[in-house]
């Protein structure tokens, strides 16, 4: 696998606004290798199924055919005048996906689980890669990351709270953008705020 290129904005001509994801859109990110092909396309700008497959170290046909479903639901959307009869650049539609299974409607709760189930493996696929880059990061980005775990007791309630009050510093520093572009990168934020395996009971309902 090459060195992907260095991370580019997305153009202003892609939509800004979130996307609060129907369930045909979860049924079609319920898959980790598509999240992270429509992520690619957020955090770089556009791009075509050779480049991404490049990245990912997957074939171009299958790199093909995760760009098509996400166009399917959505997604992503094709730039015509960039591509060639040969090679179809892509580019994401929106800024960010939301699902918030607090308020999601009943009839998405099955579709809204795999969702999320792809989310954790695509996270923890990211987390390992940039483990990998540790090493070789310089020292100032290396300082001003964390890899950090914290042990607590809570309830629904209190996890609720705290991930709001988490969203919002999120927000905050989105809104005023950095203090230099010149000195900035793309930067991944991730939160996991979950029981610790094994010590709640599964549903009434499964196996």
């Amino acid at each position: 696998m090459t060195t992907p290129p260095a991370p580019q904005p997305v153009p202003a001509s892609a939509a800004e606004a979130d996307v609060l994801l129907g369930t045909a859109a979860l049924r079609v990110l319920a898959h980790p290798l598509r999240l992270q092909v429509l992520g690619i396309l957020r955090q770089r700008g556009p791009s075509t199924a050779s480049r991404i497959g490049e990245e990912l170290g997957i074939n171009p046909g299958a790199a093909s055919y995760h760009l098509r479903r996400l166009a399917a639901g959505g997604l992503i959307e094709e730039e015509p005048d960039r591509g060639t009869g040969r090679e179809r650049w892509w580019k994401s539609v929106h800024r960010q996906s939301i699902h918030d299974p607090a308020t999601a409607p009943p009839e998405q709760r099955g579709a809204g689980r795999a969702y999320v189930h792809a989310l954790a493996l695509a996270y923890a696929d990211q987390l390992g890669r940039a483990a990998q880059e540790i090493p070789l990061l310089p020292e100032d980005w290396f300082d001003a990351s964390s890899y950090s775990d914290f042990l607590l007791r809570a309830t629904t309630q209190d996890l609720a709270r705290m991930r709001a009050e988490i969203f919002e510093v999120i927000h905050r520093y989105r809104r005023n953008g950095p203090a230099s572009d010149e000195d900035s990168a793309a930067v991944a934020v991730q939160m996991q705020v979950f029981p610790v395996p094994g010590t709640i009971p599964p549903r009434a309902d499964d196996s």
